[in-house]
């Protein structure tokens, strides 16, 4: 499956956001921090100077990508989908997005990167409704119930969170110890991304 391989610090300084790509309170997190607003790139010294309409909706789009770790086509994928459900098209792009095994795992602090939790995933160590999932793309539904294999939660970065007591978790997940639930799908104010889902569509309705 295609996945991004590069230096991940960059993704984040691009967008100036921390993408969550990096494990909260590592030197690696530390350290991009502190350089987020410098652009990378041997030009980063220039100014940003005024972007145009279409490079504001690129940008989003890109954040966005990037955010979930997801590759163009398939990020493509997820908005063709949504324009087909009814509802706001941008709220079910990301309602898509969250619901993403990977990205489930990270929500329910199970993993502490959404890549991590991606490696997770396909390494078969992650369990729904006690069947094998290696799918990381794979879209959990209500009710679906997550855990963890005996090796997944050897894992060290694994297990010191799941030993840990849970921070607060969205309303539409519940977790206790390595297991996880999928109360709901979530709407728009659970999901607490800085996107403007908006200029996403525009990118795509051109």
């Amino acid at each position: 499956m295609a996945r991004y391989t590069g230096p991940k610090n960059s993704l984040a300084r691009r967008e100036h956001v921390d993408l969550g790509l990096k494990t909260p309170g590592s030197h690696a997190h530390a350290q991009l921090l502190k350089r987020l607003n410098i652009i990378p790139g041997s030009h980063s010294h220039r100014g940003k100077g005024k972007m145009s309409d279409f490079g504001l909706q690129l940008r989003e789009k890109q954040k966005a990508k990037r955010i979930y770790g997801v590759l163009e086509k398939q990020f493509r994928n997820y908005y063709e989908k949504a324009l087909k459900v009814s509802g706001n098209t941008g709220e079910v792009l990301l309602q898509q997005l969250e619901r993403r095994l990977d990205n489930i795992l990270y929500r329910l602090s199970i993993a502490p990167t959404r890549n991590l939790a991606r490696q997770i995933v396909t390494h078969g160590h992650v369990c729904v409704n006690n069947q094998k999932v290696n799918i990381p793309s794979y879209q959990l539904q209500i009710d679906d119930v997550v855990s963890l294999t005996k090796r997944g939660m050897d894992i060290p970065a694994v297990s010191k969170l799941i030993t840990e007591k849970p921070p607060a978790l969205p309303d539409w997940l519940e977790r206790v110890g390595p297991v996880g639930k999928m109360l709901h799908i979530p709407d728009r104010t659970h999901i607490t991304e800085e996107i403007n889902e908006q200029l996403i569509v525009e990118y795509y309705s051109r």
